[in-house]
């Protein structure tokens, strides 16, 4: 009775809330608009023919050979990549936690992590063809080899193993640090050897976390566009497949239904990621650790355990400083004499770099700081409120995560070029800054919702119940406790969403306009036609932006951010 009460008292201060009302339909409007409504123009385009349900366009798609290849060609190297990266990941992680390391090594294991996060995704692949091409610098002027090419499915697979492992690092390095030490040290005082602790203990209880990273980096490989754009060669997989049909052989409705296959694969992955695997790894490893683990300090596991681990870091940093050290060469690969800042001059005078960096800054800008309030709104719905519309809330703000962004692109490109539902109602929105940076919101939303839902979880709902008791709307209440509570998530979402968004390329590069010159698409122009001195320039500029964001944000976020407050009181 009582409980019947208490639910009928929330329900009549929910409704008597019209701010509340107000976000809640504006927020279902815009994730509707902007995320469901595209992915189902696709659908409509790829099963409705003469306005009746075909499947005619699937027919004629999977007639092609190209389109069948470039499947089987996305599978091999999605399950390539997923397994790889998530060993070298698994080693990292282990070294980490396990292993007593020097300074050195966890500086130099950070950096790594912080690379791929700062660099636009297509970085590694400049390298890879400066380093390992016809004529790279390793293969041409070490080795003497001419007629190799890092071109095709090997130099897709290690380029993007090198990209993804640092996410498989982060996220078993958590789950390592959660499995409690008195299970293997038991082990070891029965007798066995620590590759046997390692096998019987440590692995089975990581299982379901290395399903969980290998599909995460199944889903990362699949969905990238730029690698394999750069460095695949005729290798087609489905991302540049989808892209080629629309600008090439200009048939939307292809790439409609092409977009359709690679959404149904990443979907099904990610609903096995987020409802199988999330859950098991919940199970398994709950808790902290009841005491500080013994590091292993045996020299006949640190030694080969960090040597390779240095080994492999020290490559990833030597691939990302080819890019700035390329800018310095008149011509890579021929000319190797004293260094010149003419490709940086060339990318102010020529390329108009104030103009392509203006515009990416500012379009990414605008766009950070809606998603980082949009991403917080999100969390404190789904955590602190009850309403039958909350589920839709935080599946559809989530479902982003799962669509690749050429797929993204083409159902923008569908959805808004003829105007809603062809109708010409918001039509006008199609080639303007406006649709990009909705792009840019919708991309990397889940990843600040994610983050504002586990620092919400974590606060006390009755400090916000005594800020109604005193009278105050909900705006009031999330203004004034609940964001200063959750700053540092705050921000570094904003930081997150603002990296994310300028080293953006597979979402935007179907949707920009000769009217706004954005970095990435610049970069992938210049590397298509070979122009890597260029590329590198513009690619070195933006790594310098970026990471500097980075290194502000942090500050920021220790100067005014709640941790300071609670170690000054501690």
């Amino acid at each position: 009775m009582k409980k019947g009460q208490g639910a009928k008292l929330d329900r009549k201060k929910f409704f008597a809330d019209p701010i509340m009302i107000t976000t809640i339909v504006l927020l279902i409007t815009f994730l509707t608009l902007f995320i469901l409504y595209p992915l189902a123009i696709l659908l409509a385009d790829s099963f409705i023919s003469g306005g009746k349900i075909s499947f005619d366009v699937f027919t004629r798609i999977f007639a092609m050979p190209n389109f069948t290849k470039a499947i089987s060609n996305t599978l091999k190297v999605g399950f390539l990549v997923g397994i790889t990266s998530t060993i070298i990941g698994l080693l990292f992680a282990y070294v980490e936690v396990y292993v007593k390391t020097n300074k050195f090594t966890g500086g130099l294991f950070k950096l790594i992590s912080m690379l791929p996060v700062v660099s636009p995704p297509f970085v590694l692949s400049l390298s890879m063809i400066m380093l390992f091409g016809k004529a790279g610098l390793i293969t041409r002027y070490l080795l003497g080899i001419h007629d190799n090419s890092v071109y095709g499915f090997w130099g897709i697979a290690i380029v993007q193993t090198l990209t993804f492992f640092p996410v498989c690092y982060m996220m078993l390095k958590g789950l390592l640090k959660n499995i409690d030490p008195s299970l293997e040290e038991a082990a070891r005082d029965m007798g066995a050897s620590r590759f046997k602790v390692f096998t019987s203990v440590t692995l089975p209880l990581l299982l379901p976390g290395l399903g969980n990273a290998f599909l995460v980096t199944f889903i990362e490989s699949i969905a990238d566009f730029a690698n394999p754009m750069i460095i695949g060669g005729s290798y087609d997989t489905l991302a540049t497949t989808i892209y080629l049909q629309i600008t090439g052989a200009y048939d939307k409705a292809g790439a409609a239904a092409m977009a359709v296959v690679l959404l149904c694969i990443t979907l099904l992955m990610f609903a096995v990621q987020k409802y199988y695997l999330e859950a098991k790894t919940a199970a398994t490893l709950t808790g902290k650790a009841s005491r500080e683990r013994m590091l292993i300090g045996e020299k006949s596991v640190t030694i080969p355990l960090t040597v390779s681990c240095s080994l492999i870091a020290l490559f990833v940093i030597l691939m990302y400083l080819c890019v700035p050290i390329g800018a310095l060469f008149p011509t890579w690969g021929y000319k190797f004499t004293p260094f010149t800042l003419k490709w940086f001059k060339l990318v102010f005078t020529r390329y108009k770099g104030f103009k392509t960096f203006t515009d990416s800054f500012v379009l990414s800008l605008i766009a950070a700081p809606i998603t980082a309030i949009l991403s917080m709104i999100i969390s404190y719905l789904v955590v602190k409120k009850k309403f039958k519309a909350k589920g839709f809330i935080e599946a559809v703000s989530m479902l982003a995560m799962a669509v690749p962004g050429t797929v993204l692109g083409v159902g923008y490109i569908r959805g808004f070029s003829g105007g809603l539902f062809h109708t010409g109602l918001l039509q006008g929105l199609y080639g303007t800054g406006a649709i990009l940076v909705i792009v840019f919101i919708v991309r990397s939303l889940p990843t600040g919702t994610r983050s504002g839902i586990s620092a919400l979880r974590q606060i006390d709902k009755s400090i916000e119940e005594s800020a109604y008791d005193m009278g105050a709307n909900s705006f009031k209440v999330f203004t004034t406790v609940t964001l200063p509570l959750i700053k540092d998530s705050f921000l570094s979402g904003l930081v997150t969403a603002f990296v994310r968004s300028i080293t953006a390329i597979s979402a935007i590069i179907l949707l920009v306009t000769p009217q706004f010159l954005l970095i990435t698409v610049q970069i992938n122009e210049l590397a298509e036609k070979g122009a890597f001195g260029l590329a590198c320039a513009f690619a070195s500029i933006l790594i310098f932006i970026t990471y500097g964001s980075v290194l502000l944000m942090e500050g920021v976020i220790k100067k005014f951010g709640t941790s300071k407050k609670t170690k000054e009181r501690e």
